[in-house]
């Protein structure tokens, strides 16, 4: 959660922030978060973990959202840009308004849809990469994590022994409070997107015209076949 929250934070002062104030602050931001997309992530964090003795869980947490937040940025940046050229924050700023609260009134409301599911995609990724730095033995020293339970069973021959107690349930947590998060995030995003929101709901009105049809259909079906029966039986008596 560390994570999530401090990538979002820096994702929205960088991708936000500049692509509203424009101009050579907007020019320095890109040029930063370029940078940080040509770098490769997780040699980044391993180089920076191996530098860092005595690593904490906040310190560790701090690289894991210092090598993530570039990404969202870009988009954040984007999305800005198209949502400061609409009709209502033009006319704010005809009518006098102050920046900030253009910035927090108009355009941040359009954009917590995005935070949200970035700020869980975060998660995902910190999990992820801690898994990966406590495996490698770059983790915080001060706790005890699925990725060093890997760690341990990588040093104890876990997989040459066939000691699948070992890492088979770490490993399988892993995958599931991922799967788990991301379907969170995919619900949330329905939830806080108006536009999904409102597909969801055609399609499932939608889905109960075609099954009331279906059942029309059959049950039509079902009389004419019985009509089609009656008629020869009465043939047949005849």
């Amino acid at each position: 959660m560390t994570v999530g929250i401090l990538a979002v934070a820096l994702s929205s002062f960088f991708g936000i922030l500049g692509a509203y104030v424009g101009g050579a602050t907007d020019e320095a931001f890109s040029l930063l978060s370029n940078v940080m997309l040509v770098i490769p992530g997780l040699p980044l964090m391993i180089v920076i973990a191996s530098y860092m003795p005595n690593k904490s869980a906040f310190l560790v947490a701090g690289v894991l959202a210092l090598t993530s937040w570039a990404g969202p940025a870009r988009v954040l940046r984007g999305y800005t840009m198209s949502v400061r050229s609409r009709d209502y924050v033009l006319a704010a700023r005809v009518a006098g308004e102050k920046p900030w609260r253009i910035l927090f009134v108009e355009i941040f409301p359009n954009l917590i849809p995005l935070l949200a599911s970035q700020a869980m995609q975060a998660v995902i990724a910190a999990i992820l990469g801690e898994a990966g730095l406590s495996y490698l033995g770059l983790g915080a020293a001060d706790s005890y994590t699925w990725g060093t339970m890997l760690y341990y069973a990588q040093n104890g021959m876990a997989l040459i022994l066939g000691a699948w107690w070992w890492f088979v349930p770490s490993g399988l947590c892993i995958a599931l409070f991922g799967a788990a998060l991301a379907l969170i995030n995919f619900s949330v995003d329905e939830i806080v997107n108006p536009k999904l929101k409102a597909a969801t709901r055609s399609q499932i009105k939608k889905w109960k015209l075609e099954e009331k049809a279906g059942k029309a259909k059959s049950d039509a079906a079902f009389l004419a076949g019985n009509v089609v029966h009656v008629a020869a039986k009465e043939s047949v008596a005849s």
